[in-house]
């Protein structure tokens, strides 16, 4: 059967806990959509986040990777279509604050996703799920992760599948932050599910 690498984060800023940690522990191990997955939890450190996402590709040798993020706020489900070279936000767990530093010195400007977001975001409606394509992975961890596996994607191993699944709050980070947005943790798991069904169709 084929491996997926799923990857999630660690808490970070003011967010004590992080659903996409507690997703990708939850699917880790399960077979879905023909697919083994492998879950791993990425620190929230400009310094060493792109480091580990490639340890982790060199280990399992995954045939598909996808990314999970949270964007607190939104309230769809949003594959990101493109990730720039740039590393650029609020501080990171290790006191880090890069401004408009790049990622890769020899990368693209950018990397547009090789998962099939389209059809990820057909298949989340389908199921009464809101969902819409994200145009923008901001500058800070995610499109920092999400920029890694691709540019590794396009210049090492161009048949594995890439890209970055942007997810909302959690209603437990919702009862914390108050006025944000958040799906239940089941309709959390669903989605991404249904995601990586998608990428096996």
């Amino acid at each position: 059967m084929k491996k997926l690498l799923l990857t999630g984060f660690e808490p970070f800023l003011d967010f004590t806990v992080n659903p996409t940690m507690k997703i990708v522990e939850e699917l880790d191990g399960m077979e879905i959509g023909g697919y083994t997955i492998i879950g791993k939890i990425m620190p929230v450190d400009f310094g060493s986040s792109g480091a580990k996402l490639l340890s982790f590709i060199e280990k399992i040798k995954p045939d598909a990777v996808i990314s999970l993020g949270l964007a607190a706020g939104r309230y769809k489900m949003t594959p990101e279509r493109i990730a720039i070279n740039f590393k650029d936000g609020p501080v990171d767990n290790e006191g880090y604050k890069p401004v408009d530093e790049p990622i890769k010195e020899e990368g693209e400007p950018g990397y547009l996703s090789t998962l099939p977001i389209r059809k990820m975001v057909e298949r989340l409606i389908e199921n009464n799920l809101p969902a819409e394509i994200s145009n923008t992975a901001g500058a800070y961890l995610c499109n920092n992760v999400m920029y890694e596996g691709l540019h590794y994607a396009k210049t090492r191993n161009p048949g594995m599948p890439s890209g970055f699944l942007h997810i909302p709050a959690s209603h437990e980070l919702a009862i914390q932050h108050g006025r944000i947005p958040s799906w239940s943790h089941d309709d959390l798991v669903l989605g991404v599910r249904i995601c990586i069904e998608a990428l096996s169709e």
